[in-house]
């Protein structure tokens, strides 16, 4: 299997996303786990703050995201996710991205996103982009007919083609459409993660090894916290913002983000990046 699957514990997966009943190679299935897993496994890049490589084997994504109830970034996330899809029986593409957010210029591929194929169609899903990211899969369309527009929750997603045959993906801010990433559907297996993943989690112009960034995507706001700085942005574009500072570090990863450091890792993180605060 492409993606490990047969070594998943799936009955643990689906615990800790709290999906309950049947799954089978479906839309259904499909959007249900999409949904559940976005709702209970955040975006984080705590290792990479604790000085921690980012292992992408999946006995190390199961230890860490399931298991001691901690979150991850794209590769960590798409993989769990690839793994417990192949495991009930979808087809599974791994495909690249370039994010846009936040770009100057036209950036690497260094983001994961898959394509999977349910009820005679496929979908792009996503579970690793963080507060912005889809909630549920998305129609990808086929070559005649890419562009898509879906709302999900209180958000709105769409899927837009360009000149060059890339598909960007974008969502409805207050003031207008915001690209978040363009793909194309070139494949990509799980070696070519683990070198986008390298230099994401060790490259000095890599924006994830330089401030913690803990995300969560929910239908009715999306929470981040970058560095000290905590956001809870509304679908109508109003937003609470408020300092986090060191004494209160702990309770706000548990309450807000549902993120579990053990003592020692949140001594060690509040004194490497917060200690300020």
């Amino acid at each position: 299997m492409t993606w490990n699957g047969e070594e998943l514990d799936i009955d643990a997966y689906l615990a800790r996303v709290g999906h309950e009943g049947e799954v089978k190679p479906d839309f259904d299935t499909l959007r249900a786990l999409h949904r559940a897993h976005v709702a209970s496994i955040p975006f984080e890049n705590l290792e990479m703050m604790l000085g921690r490589p980012v292992p992408l084997d999946l006995a190390a994504l199961q230890d860490k995201l399931v298991r001691q109830r901690r979150g991850g970034y794209c590769y960590e996330q798409n993989l769990l996710l690839a793994a417990a899809l192949e495991r009930i029986g979808f087809a599974v593409t791994g495909l690249g991205a370039r994010v846009r957010v936040g770009a100057s210029s036209r950036r690497a591929v260094t983001h994961m996103l898959l394509k999977v194929e349910a009820d005679g169609r496929q979908w792009h899903c996503d579970v690793g982009f963080g507060a912005e990211g889809l909630l549920e899969p998305i129609p990808m369309g086929d070559k005649d007919d890419v562009r898509q527009d879906v709302r999900q929750g209180e958000w709105r997603f769409g899927i837009v083609p360009e000149v060059d045959g890339a598909r960007v993906l974008r969502t409805e801010h207050a003031d207008g459409w915001f690209d978040l990433y363009e793909y194309t559907l070139e494949e990509r297996l799980p070696v070519d993660y683990v070198v986008m993943n390298h230099y994401t989690s060790t490259h000095p112009r890599s924006s994830f090894i330089r401030r913690p960034v803990i995300q969560r995507a929910a239908p009715d706001a999306r929470r981040t916290l970058v560095g000290e700085h905590l956001t809870v942005t509304r679908p109508d574009g109003t937003s609470d913002e408020r300092d986090v500072s060191a004494d209160e570090l702990s309770e706000v990863l548990a309450r807000e983000f549902d993120i579990e450091l053990t003592a020692d890792d949140c001594a060690e993180l509040i004194r490497a990046h917060y200690a300020g605060a």
